[in-house]
């Protein structure tokens, strides 16, 4: 069965009186371990896909289900619980905390979800992305590419089964963002997350398993390598 799975998913907003379908149709299964690339021009529907996989929103018909589970079907406690243990997101602006440490944001997903050992278990998220001895900085002390590894740090601490990104690379220069990719592409297949990000790089897209290319809502092709 697929950690992640949508069927026949279609995505309607209202604006101004008129509704517009942000996705048409889309049916799209994803394994574990699997390092997913959604791509396609500006408003083709790449964030409106991640935030329903994320259960951040809901489909307007069709079916969106996280390990069997239906999000739509879930009540308000359960789809906290279900964003809480099993996704992490990742997001471009990295929305870091500027009044805490690196280790501080890294362990804050634990400590709000009152787990124990919320510090441990941020440490062994920053070695895994080799910021081990920044742990007592703050973001504002940290590179672009830095700030980025925090990020995932913080997605993975409580380790997900799916990682979602909206642009992971889009704010750091080229040297950098080949850095996030290998090590994100590394920590998908390691760890056997299921993770997919939206992005208009090519060079990101070229090390995905899954290349899923959108087009006006559609899925136009998918690709495995």
């Amino acid at each position: 069965m697929p950690i992640l799975s949508l069927q026949n998913v279609s995505k309607e907003y209202a604006s101004d009186g008129q509704h517009l379908r942000a996705l048409d149709g889309v049916s799209l299964d994803v394994a574990e371990g699997e390092f997913v690339a959604l791509v396609g021009r500006s408003g083709c529907g790449k964030s409106t896909l991640l935030n329903l996989a994320g259960a951040m929103d809901f489909p307007s018909a069709g079916v969106v289900s996280i390990s069997g589970l239906t999000t739509s079907g879930l009540d308000d406690a359960k789809l906290t619980r279900l964003r809480r243990e099993r996704v992490g997101f990742i997001f471009q602006s990295f929305q870091l905390l500027n009044t805490l440490t690196v280790l501080e944001n890294v362990e804050l997903p634990l400590l709000l979800a009152g787990q124990p050992e919320a510090r441990g278990a941020a440490r062994e998220r920053l070695q895994w992305v080799e910021l081990d001895g920044l742990g007592d900085r703050y973001p504002h002390q940290l590179s672009g590419g830095q700030m980025q590894r925090v990020a995932i740090a913080r997605a993975l601490v409580h380790s997900p089964r799916i990682l979602l990104a909206d642009e992971p690379t889009g704010n750091l220069d080229t040297t950098t963002g080949s850095v996030i990719l290998n090590l994100l592409q590394q920590l998908t297949h390691e760890k056997k997350t299921a993770t997919i990000i939206a992005t208009h790089s090519i060079e990101a897209a070229s090390v995905c398993d899954t290349l899923v290319r959108l087009r006006d809502g559609r899925i136009e092709e998918v690709t495995r390598r």
